[in-house]
Order: C-alpha cells, then structure tokens, then sequence
C-alpha cells in the first residue's frame, strides 16, 4: 500500500521488454532491499536487484500493456514512492498501486502560482471519478477539480510541481490513473445486493 505522497524520483538507467533499471540518490537506495514494493509512476513493482546506485524491477506484458511503462525511454523521470508503514503519516489517500487506466494530459494551464492539469480518460472510470475525490495520476495523490465523462482536472501546487516528474509533463503525455479503491469496492457491493 502506498499513500501517493512522492517522496523521491528516479531516471530510466535502461529498460528492455520486460525489465527496467533505474538510477536513483543515495537516500532511496538506502532503504531498498531485494523483493520489496516500490510504486514507479504509481505502479507497484518488486524490487529484484540494487546496487549502489539504481535498482531493478521486472514486469509483465500485462503490466506493459495496461500502464504507461510502455511509453518509457531511458532518461526519462519517474515519481517513487516507497510502501507505506505503521509509522508513515496518511497524507495522500490509499494507494494500491493498481493502475486502474491510462489517461492523456491534454491541456496544462499555469494559474497564478498553480498549474491546472486536463486529462482525458476512457469514459468507462468517470464513473469511480468525483469532484473533490481522490486520484492518483503517475502515483501522485491529487485533488479532482472537475470531471466529465471524457476528462478531468486537477490543480498543481508549487511543492509537487517542483518535487514530482510534473514539471517535466508536456500536452500528449501518457499517465497511468489509479482511482480511489473505496469506490470500486462499494459498486461490487451494491451490485451484489441487488
């Protein structure tokens, strides 16, 4: 579990079909150890390997498919977030790490000291979407400003737009969504009741 408060980003050392390498700083590869969760732009992947300065993770064609780790190159930022513990403060929401659907950025709008984002979704998660709710969008536990069935928007504040790969976003960008787990688990329940 996570709670998408990014506390580190890495760089794509080298990806291949099925493997990535990321170099990271010394403070993240220091609480590495081999087998643990590590959400990369939301994704939570396992950790096969590390070394003084980058770590390893392998993942499946179905995670390509689904997530935005198909679109990766070498050199591009990541958001990191380490799992979440007995100790971590909830500061975000509950993250699973279940990329749920990829979004577009399809506008950015610099607002005085903010930035306002526009996604375009599949229509089949507006549903899981409201205003004021939770999402994470790269990983990253956002506020929805506005959503339709085609599209939301979310407001960037100065800190994550400096401490996220956001600052790196341009318009046609691909995101891996992961919508609040509360709302798909209370439609199963509805459904089943009736």
């Amino acid at each position: 579990m996570f709670t998408g408060i990014i506390t580190h980003s890495g760089k794509i050392k080298e990806k291949t079909t099925n493997r990535l390498i990321i170099e990271v700083n010394d403070d993240f590869q220091k609480k590495l150890t081999s087998g643990m969760s590590v959400a990369v732009n939301g994704i939570c992947l396992t950790v096969v390997s590390y070394d003084e300065r980058s770590f390893t993770i392998d993942f499946m064609p179905e995670t390509a498919k689904r997530t935005n780790i198909q679109y990766l190159q070498k050199g591009k930022l990541v958001n990191l977030e380490l799992p979440a513990t007995s100790e971590t403060f909830l500061a975000g929401h509950i993250v699973q790490g279940h990329i749920d659907a990829i979004g577009k950025i399809t506008e950015i709008d610099k607002q005085e000291n903010s930035y306002i984002f526009t996604f375009e979704i599949p229509e089949n998660i507006s549903k899981y979407i409201v205003e004021k709710g939770s999402i994470a969008v790269n990983g990253i536990s956002l506020t929805v400003i506005e959503i339709t069935d085609e599209y939301f928007t979310v407001g960037i504040i100065p800190h994550t737009w400096k401490n996220t790969t956001l600052h790196t976003a341009t318009i046609g960008d691909f995101v891996n969504l992961e919508v609040d787990v509360l709302a798909k688990y209370l439609e199963k329940l509805i459904a089943k009741s009736k």
